[in-house]
C-alpha cells in the first residue's frame, strides 16, 4: 500500500510539472526566523539560491522572517532576500509585528506595504499583513486592509479570473475577524487561502474555502526548506510540494479547487443587560484602533492604524479634527489644558490645540513611542524606547529623562506621591523619584527573558506595595521603598498581563488565561480571595481591569464585556464586538465607561454610577 501511494505521489508530481499551459508556480517561504549568525540564515542563502535557479513566476515570503523584529534583524535578512532573482512578494508575521522596534514602521519603511497583490495569468495573489499589533493578541486583519481588500478585487478580478489568498495566518479562529475576512473571499473564485505561522503541513476548510498551511525554512532534524506550489488553472488542481533544500521536491497535498461555497449557520447569541445601564457605540472607524481613548469635558481621542488621531465629540459623534502621522498609533492621546500630546510610532511627541487639531510643538526622539502616558498636576509621565520623560505639558519643557532602560516601555506608569512606577521589556519594573527622574530602585523576576517582562501591565500601587503580573504567569509583590520582593506566587491561575485594583487598593483583580477574574490580597502576604468565571474561555488580552462605583470590567480578547459586582459574582456579559478590547476609561464628568476595540470601534457604558440589578 504504501509503494503504491508512492508510485501515486510521483505520477501527480509527474503530471503537475509536465503542463505548461495554465500553470502557475510559486515558491513558498515561511517562517524562516533568520538572526544575523544563526543557522536560519545560512539555510535561507542555500535556499534563495535554489528558487533562483528554478522556473518559478513568483516567490512569496508570508511572514515571520525575524525572531524579534528589530531594525537589525530586518535590515540583516534583506540584504538575504534582495538576492531572489524572480519576482518576489513578501508580508511580516507575528514576530515582526508583536515585538517590533520601530513599531511595524521599519518593515514598511524596506519593502513599501505590509500587503501586496500581483497577477498572473489569470490568477491574483493577494497578501495582507495579519498582525498581532505591538501586544499579546490574536491575529487581526486592519479595517483598512478588509476595505483595500474588497475593493481591490472588484477592480481586478474579471471573469474567468480566480483568486488566491496569502496571509501569515489560517482563516480559522486564529485570526479574530476571520468571519468579516471570509465574507470577502466568498465574493470572488478563491481557488485557496496559503498560510505559515504553525511550523507544520495542514489542509483544512472554512465555509467551502480550502486552506493550507505550509512549512516553516527549519522542522527540526536538519529538515530546512521550502514549499512549491503549482496551481493548475486549466485541471483546476492545486499541487503542494515539500522542498528540502538538496533532495528532490516530494508532493504533500494535490486537491481540487473549490469555489463552490456554503454559508455556515451560526448560532445567535443573547445577552441579557439590566434594565437601567445603556451600552452603545459611539464611534465606528474606517481603520483599527490600537490605542486607549482620551477623554475630556466635550470629546473622545484617540489614535488609529492609518496613523490619524482624531478628536470625536462625546454626544454626537461627530469628528472634531484629525492630525495624520507617518505611521500607525499605539499610544493614547494625552488631554492636559488646552492641548493633547500624541506619542507617535514616528519617533515623535506632537502638542495639538485641543480645539483645532493643529500641531504647535514637536520633540524629535530617538524611537518610536507605543507606551500610554500619564498627566498629573501638569506634567506628563511619558515611557519611550529606551527612556522615560517627564514634560512640563504648558511649556513644552523636558524636566528629566531616565536613558538606563534597555528596551521600549508600553504599558501607562503610575504616578503616586513622590513615585513614578513603571515596567518595561527589558525584564525590568522600575520606581523613579517623581521631581528628579532619579532611580530609587528596580526589580526583575530573575530571568534573562524579555518576554516575560513587566512590560504591558499597569502596576497596583499602595503605600506600601506594588503588585504586578506577567507573561511568566506569576503575580508578584514587592515592597514600595526598596523594591525588594515581599511574595511572588505562581498558582494554577495562570495569570498574565491583565490587572485591575478596588478603590481601597487593597484587592488586586487578574484575568486569567482560563478566562477567569481572581481576587488577590495587597498585604504582607499572598491571599487567594476567590474567583469568578467570566465566560470567555481561552484568554491573553492585556487588557486593564477597572473597578468603578462596586463593580468590575473585564474586556476579552475577542470583544466580550463581563461586569462582575464586590462579591464576585458575575452580574452580566455583553459582546461588543469580535475583536480585542484594549482598555477602560473612566468620564470625569459623567462617569460614563468609554473602550475601544482593535477593529475601530469605541463604545459607551453609560451611567454606571447607578447601581445595576441583576436579573
Amino acid at each position: 500500500m504504501k509503494r503504491l501511494y508512492s508510485i501515486l505521489l510521483c505520477v501527480l508530481f509527474a503530471l503537475s510539472m509536465a503542463v505548461q499551459g495554465g500553470v502557475v508556480k510559486l515558491a513558498i517561504l515561511s517562517d524562516v526566523h533568520v538572526t544575523p549568525g544563526n543557522a536560519n540564515e545560512g539555510k535561507l542563502r542555500e535556499a534563495v539560491a535554489e528558487i533562483n535557479a528554478t522556473d518559478v513566476d513568483a516567490v512569496m515570503l508570508n511572514g515571520d522572517l525575524t525572531n524579534e523584529g528589530s531594525d537589525e534583524q530586518l535590515s540583516n535578512i534583506k540584504g538575504i532576500l534582495d538576492e531572489i532573482t524572480h519576482p518576489f512578494y513578501i508580508i511580516p508575521g507575528n514576530h515582526e509585528n508583536n515585538w517590533s522596534q520601530s513599531a511595524c514602521k521599519t518593515f514598511n519603511d524596506l519593502w513599501g506595504s505590509d500587503r501586496f497583490v500581483f497577477t498572473i495569468d489569470n490568477l491574483v495573489v493577494v497578501g495582507m499583513n495579519c498582525g498581532p499589533f505591538m501586544k499579546m493578541g490574536d491575529g487581526h486583519i486592519k479595517q483598512e486592509d478588509l476595505l483595500w481588500l474588497d475593493s481591490t478585487l472588484t477592480a481586478m478580478v474579471k471573469p474567468g479570473m480566480q483568486v488566491l489568498s496569502v496571509n501569515h495566518y489560517p482563516i480559522l479562529d486564529d485570526l479574530d475577524n476571520y468571519r468579516a475576512y471570509v465574507d470577502i473571499l466568498k465574493k470572488y473564485p478563491v481557488v485557496t487561502h496559503q498560510c505559515g505561522h504553525y511550523h507544520t503541513w495542514r489542509l483544512y476548510e472554512t465555509d467551502g474555502i480550502n486552506g493550507v498551511m505550509v512549512r516553516a525554512l527549519d522542522m527540526g532534524g536538519g529538515n530546512y526548506g521550502y514549499t512549491l506550489m503549482n496551481i493548475d488553472l486549466d485541471r483546476q488542481w492545486i499541487y503542494v510540494y515539500n522542498k528540502v533544500i538538496g533532495k528532490d521536491p516530494e508532493v504533500m497535498f494535490s486537491y481540487r479547487i473549490n469555489t463552490d461555497y456554503y454559508t455556515p449557520q451560526v448560532a445567535e447569541e443573547h445577552y441579557t443587560v439590566p434594565k437601567d445601564i445603556v451600552i452603545e457605540r459611539v464611534v465606528a472607524d474606517n481603520a483599527s484602533i490600537f490605542t486607549r481613548v482620551g477623554i475630556d469635558e466635550k470629546n473622545i481621542y484617540f489614535g488609529n492604524s492609518l496613523g490619524y488621531c482624531k478628536a470625536v465629540d462625546k454626544k454626537t459623534g461627530e469628528l472634531r479634527w484629525q492630525y495624520k502621522t507617518d505611521a500607525m498609533l499605539f499610544s493614547r492621546p494625552a488631554v492636559s489644558g488646552k492641548y493633547v500630546v500624541l506619542p507617535t510610532s514616528d519617533k515623535r511627541l506632537v502638542w495639538l490645540d485641543k480645539k483645532t487639531g493643529k500641531p504647535s510643538w514637536q520633540y524629535e526622539a530617538a524611537g518610536p513611542y507605543v507606551a500610554d502616558g500619564v498627566v498629573k498636576d501638569g506634567i506628563l509621565y511619558q515611557g519611550g524606547f529606551k527612556t522615560f520623560q517627564a514634560w512640563d505639558v504648558k511649556r513644552h519643557r523636558l524636566l528629566w529623562q531616565y536613558n538606563d532602560i534597555n528596551n521600549y516601555c508600553q504599558a501607562a506608569p503610575v504616578i503616586d506621591g513622590n513615585d513614578v512606577i513603571f515596567g518595561a521589556w527589558d525584564t525590568y519594573l522600575r520606581s523613579l523619584n517623581r521631581r528628579t527622574g532619579a532611580l530609587q530602585w528596580q526589580w526583575n523576576n530573575g530571568r534573562n527573558v524579555n518576554l516575560y517582562s513587566p512590560g504591558n501591565v499597569v502596576p497596583v500601587v499602595t503605600p506600601d506595595r506594588v503588585v504586578i503580573v506577567a507573561p511568566d504567569r506569576f503575580a508578584t509583590a514587592v515592597d514600595r521603598k526598596s523594591g525588594v520582593e515581599v511574595w511572588r506566587e505562581k498558582n494554577d491561575n495562570k495569570v498574565r498581563e491583565s490587572l485591575g485594583h478596588s478603590a481601597d487598593c487593597e484587592v488586586a483583580y487578574a484575568k486569567t488565561m482560563d478566562g477567569e477574574l481572581v481576587a488577590m490580597s495587597t498585604g504582607e502576604q499572598y491571599q487567594f480571595l476567590g474567583k469568578v468565571d467570566l465566560g470567555f474561555g481561552y484568554e491573553h488580552a492585556p487588557c486593564i481591569v477597572l473597578e468603578h462605583n462596586g463593580y468590575i470590567y473585564c474586556g476579552s480578547r475577542r470583544g466580550m464585556l463581563a461586569v462582575v459586582d464586590s462579591s464576585l459574582k458575575l452580574v452580566f456579559t455583553y459582546r461588543l464586538g469580535s475583536s480585542e478590547v484594549n482598555g477602560f476609561e473612566v468620564d470625569p464628568a459623567t462617569g460614563d465607561i468609554y473602550c475601544s476595540l482593535i477593529e475601530g470601534s469605541i463604545w459607551r457604558i453609560s451611567n454606571p454610577r447607578k447601581t445595576i440589578s441583576r436579573e
